[in-house]
């Protein structure tokens, strides 16, 4: 799993929180890749600036 989260973002604390994602991984022994990017919020940009990243990362998979 890949995850990039900004951490200005207005919905990280109280309904995103990551780190439950990232302690239900490790439990389950899945692997994920989670990028706290500092400075980002939930804006377009933020997604525009790492989409290249992850259709990459996805392409490495198909």
């Amino acid at each position: 799993i890949l995850i990039d989260q900004g951490t200005s973002d207005n919905f990280l604390e109280e309904q995103l929180k990551p780190q439950l994602l990232e302690e239900a991984c490790a439990a389950a022994k899945i692997p994920l890749s989670l990028n706290m990017r500092e400075g980002y919020d939930h804006s377009y940009y933020f997604i525009s600036t790492f989409m290249a990243d992850h259709l990459r990362w996805h392409a490495e998979r198909l």
